[in-house]
């Protein structure tokens, strides 16, 4: 269980804030990030492999690489961003892999990152809210590494209305971990469903929405609210086939899945 950062260029960041996006529920975290990425001219500085992750490689253009996480680096206005962007984290499943894994991936980037002089760090994440979320505007919930980071982020517009839970994998370990180690943090969830397995990018724009708020990002959000529409515009279709089949006397299945 060893996870490798391979540095292509060294570098050393100042107060640096670093940006998690990687898969997870409706993957909220990963489309922010990826869409970040995508708006900045940001300089790729390291690779990250582990063996905690799947036993594949990629392929590009018929070309075989090992599957790998990546970390990028964007100024703004004289404040240092890392964002960590990529395809796997550690598969949250004790049949497949050991937990401890989870701890060596964490620990190890964790440790990196303060070296190269990250003092926050934002996971970027969703959070399952069942088949509500075909009903609502997704909101953002935010835990935090301290009362004083909750607050800031409740400011702008997040909400913290969970008095107990938890939250799982790397979005909560990089936290967790990073207290221990005297970094601040938070972790961003936007509402979503689980079920949506190709993506949420409604919540992901809630999500992104409030980063910009605090950050000042001069970002284009207009393909963003392009996708944002089409699934509010899906689930307001499902809606009504529902209430027409409610509506409907039964025939055959009398219920929905």
């Amino acid at each position: 269980m060893v996870t490798t950062i391979k540095f292509l260029k060294k570098k050393s960041f100042k107060n640096a804030v670093l940006f998690t996006g990687l898969p997870g529920i409706g993957l909220v975290g990963k489309i922010c990030v990826d869409y970040l990425l995508k708006q900045f001219n940001a300089e790729k500085v390291a690779e990250i492999y582990s063996d905690s992750f799947p036993p594949s490689v990629q392929t590009t253009k018929g070309v075989i690489d090992l599957i790998k996480d990546e970390i990028f680096y964007y100024s703004y206005k004289g404040k240092d961003f890392l964002f960590l962007a990529g395809p796997v984290q550690p598969i949250l499943d004790p049949k497949i892999g050991s937990m401890q894994e989870h701890y060596e991936f964490a620990k190890t980037l964790v440790s990196e990152f303060k070296a190269m002089g990250v003092t926050e760090i934002c996971t970027l994440a969703g959070i399952n809210i069942g088949e509500r979320r075909m009903h609502v505007v997704p909101r953002v919930v935010v835990a935090a590494t301290s009362k004083k980071s909750l607050e800031s982020w409740v400011s702008l517009g997040a909400v913290s209305d969970k008095p107990v839970g938890m939250i799982s994998g790397a979005a909560g370990l990089f936290l967790g971990i990073g207290k221990e180690e005297g970094l601040e943090g938070a972790c961003l969830m936007g509402e979503t469903n689980a079920r949506l397995i190709y993506g949420d990018p409604g919540a992901a724009k809630t999500v992104l929405e409030l980063i910009i708020k605090r950050f000042g990002f001069s970002v284009e959000m207009k393909k963003m609210e392009q996708e944002s529409k089409e699934i509010e515009k899906a689930f307001s279709q499902l809606n009504e086939q529902l209430e027409d089949q409610e509506d409907s006397p039964p025939s055959g299945l009398t219920y929905v899945r």
